[in-house]
């Protein structure tokens, strides 16, 4: 990352959304896999139920962007962004604290029902964290902010990956709690962030929903961004839901295994947004997205190919130590950190894009109508995917396959993305 997007951490218009983001991105992961963890590992012993469960709780957590992304969009253009992210991050206390409980009583229904709150809680605080940028800081500042926000998450990401497979369960329960807690004091100082104008607020989920949409989706440049970014997302949710299962029934491996994949995924798309963010100089652009997810496709039908040579199929599961001594093992690691570089170089500049390319006061409900399109692609993916695993003949590692056909939708719109941004166009505004 520049200099530039390093120096907004000393920032308090910057430093307290980092943080505040990075504990709710931290949290969210350490507590949805340990649940899966515990499941694929302690209560489940067949593929089928595996993979089932992994793309139940991915869906049930992606859910809530859909059905509530609208109405959170309205509230965060139409009140204080910084007073509804105190609430949201109060809420959260109080879900993870059903969390724990559901991890001390071993009572996966409960630990489901914290995962719907922390979907709904994610849901509110994903349009005010990108749309909150524009408004805290300078133009030139938005893609370097942008790119900071995601490596930050994928770092959480990466932190609660490796967290949720180490440390036992009732250890998790208890620092579910404390980070929630901790996240809340952050928020605090997050400087206040006015409404640029005022909504009448429809309650009717539904129905905003779909005027949400209808109203974004007309504008052609927002439409193939959020496709883009959609595309993307399901890709990464296929993934979600195929790590678990792949690492134990393919790569014949235990969950650290697992956490390292996940965790390493993260640090890609991390090391991505830097990357971008370099490249482009601060300019908001497609002009790498095409080239970026085409590498990805590359590395994808790679990490397909190591799959199937892999040479342990009996005897206990490997840990991460026996792994990395396997003769193609860094290599697995090696297109997996490919793939995720390559995803966060597609990725960053296109979210940057929304919060960019229209007027302050919309970009709460832009990036809202946004998370409920990729919501419902993720989970379409999700499902889908589990739908194909069950095809006879067809493995977790031949659903890898399903990724690169998804790259290549996602090629094409970037690169009518990029024609699009470069043609004269009017001012975009939401009706």
């Amino acid at each position: 990352m520049d200099g530039a997007a390093l120096g907004l951490m000393r920032e308090r218009r910057f430093l307290p959304l980092f943080v505040t983001q990075f504990l709710g991105a931290f949290n969210d992961n350490l507590f949805k896999n340990a649940m899966i963890f515990f499941a694929t590992y302690q209560i489940f012993n067949s593929v089928e139920d595996e993979t089932r469960f992994s793309a139940i709780a991915t869906g049930i957590f992606i859910l809530p962007f859909f059905l509530f992304s609208a109405l959170a969009g309205q509230l965060a253009d139409s009140y204080d962004k910084a007073k509804i992210m105190r609430i949201i991050k109060a809420a959260e206390i109080g879900i993870m604290t059903i969390g724990a409980s559901g991890i001390f009583l071993k009572n996966l229904e409960l630990m489901l029902v914290a995962l719907v709150g922390m979907g709904v809680h994610s849901a509110f605080f994903g349009p005010i964290k990108y749309a909150i940028l524009p408004q805290h800081l300078k133009e030139d500042e938005v893609l370097g902010g942008t790119g900071m926000v995601e490596a930050g998450t994928y770092i959480a990401i990466l932190c609660g990956t490796i967290a949720g497979g180490v440390i036992s369960a009732h250890a998790a329960g208890f620092a579910v709690v404390g980070v929630a807690a901790i996240g809340w004091f952050a928020s605090l100082r997050i400087p206040s962030a006015p409404p640029l104008t005022k909504l009448k607020i429809d309650f009717n989920i539904f129905r905003a929903s779909w005027r949400l949409i209808s109203a974004t989706m007309h504008i052609r440049r927002l439409y193939l961004a959020i496709i883009a970014i959609s595309v993307f997302w399901t890709i990464a949710a296929v993934l979600g839901v195929l790590f678990p299962p792949l690492v134990k029934n393919v790569f014949h491996a235990q969950k650290d295994v697992a956490s390292v994949f996940l965790g390493i995924f993260s640090v890609g798309i991390a090391i991505g947004s830097v990357i971008i963010n370099r490249l482009l100089k601060g300019h908001v652009s497609a002009k790498y997205a095409v080239r970026s997810v085409l590498g990805m496709m590359v590395f994808v039908i790679g990490f397909y190919v190591t799959a199937h040579v892999w040479p342990v199929s009996e005897g206990p599961l490997i840990k991460t130590a026996e792994f990395v001594t396997m003769p193609i093992g860094w290599l697995v690691l090696a297109l997996l950190i490919a793939i995720a570089i390559t995803g966060g170089m597609f990725v960053v500049p296109l979210y940057a894009f929304l919060t960019t390319t229209v007027e302050k006061s919309q970009t709460a409900r832009t990036v809202a109508a946004n998370n409920i399109v990729n919501s419902g692609f993720m989970v379409f993916g999700s499902v889908g995917i589990f739908g194909i695993s069950n095809i006879p003949g067809v493995g977790v590692a031949e659903c890898l396959l399903v990724i690169v056909l998804l790259c290549l939708a996602s090629a094409w719109c970037a690169n009518r993305l990029y024609k699009a941004e470069n043609a004269p166009h009017a001012p975009d505004v939401l009706p």
